[in-house]
């Protein structure tokens, strides 16, 4: 595993690209054995950077949900990330100018009423400890580019965990139900951008059920004796492709009987 000089190395450069917006190489391109476990540590020394500079960990993301994506990255379970204070944004402007490359993403939001602890959460104790649900936008974003400057190799799922699993913003919008109210696999969304219908999907698309990552999550965050807090916002996974944007896209999300919201890029 890295040593600590390294991991603080590396949470530094990613912390420098995100304000500078010049993106880094692979760090699994210089460090050839690098591993998951390198990976989040990395994004963990991140965070605690951003936190030592005043920002308020709000909840956390689940991300490669999808059975082809942990195929292609060579994996078979999901990654997670966590959401700051500061990557929240309601429907409406989005400032182009706090990302890189900037991708959007459909996905349901699970914010919880209270703490989902152990090793043995089960669906069931999602669902039991959810306030509401939501349609949720992520914006992801690359601090480490996507393919190498040179070969053009695609980064490995180390460079992308150790990138905060690329999180940089999320929208809440629509409606707000409680997850018994309503067949959440069967959910659905259609995203437009400019007019166009670039994406359509169902939240079937997150492993069967959207709450599904989100025991995992809390399954997985025991291992550090961590827990899913009340009150945490938990964006559940994409169940369309990412789409990518830049200023003056407009983007419609109509999530049918959950809501409909808009927002651009400006």
């Amino acid at each position: 595993m890295f040593d600590q000089d390294t991991i603080a190395q590396l949470a530094a450069e990613l912390h420098r690209s995100e304000k500078s917006r010049v993106q880094v190489e692979h760090f699994s391109k210089r460090f050839p054995g690098m591993t998951i476990a390198d990976g989040y540590a990395v994004s963990r020394a991140w965070v605690q950077v951003k936190i030592a500079e005043g920002r308020q960990v709000r909840g956390h993301k689940i991300g490669l949900t999808s059975r082809a994506m942990q195929i292609s990255s060579q994996i078979d379970e999901p990654d997670y990330g966590t959401l700051l204070d500061d990557m929240f944004f309601e429907p409406g402007s989005i400032p182009t100018e706090r990302f890189i490359a900037p991708r959007v993403e459909v996905e349901l939001a699970f914010i919880l009423k209270r703490k989902l602890a152990g090793a043995d959460v089960s669906v069931e104790d999602v669902l039991a400890a959810t306030e509401y649900v939501t349609p949720a936008i992520e914006i992801i974003d690359s601090r480490i580019e996507q393919f190498d400057r040179h070969t053009k190799v695609m980064r490995k799922v180390y460079d992308t965990i150790s990138d905060n699993a690329a999180n940089a913003g999320i929208i809440l919008g629509g409606k707000k139900v409680h997850p018994r109210e309503v067949d959440l696999p069967w959910c659905g969304a259609i995203l437009r951008q400019n007019g166009a219908v670039e994406e359509t999907g169902l939240a079937a698309g997150v492993q069967g059920h959207p709450a599904i990552g989100v025991a995992w999550l809390a399954r997985k965050l025991a291992a550090w004796g961590e827990s899913l807090a009340a009150g945490e916002v938990v964006l559940a996974g994409s169940f369309t492709r990412p789409v990518a944007a830049k200023k003056g896209d407009v983007f419609d999300a109509d999530y049918g009987p959950l809501g409909r919201f808009e927002f651009k890029f400006t």
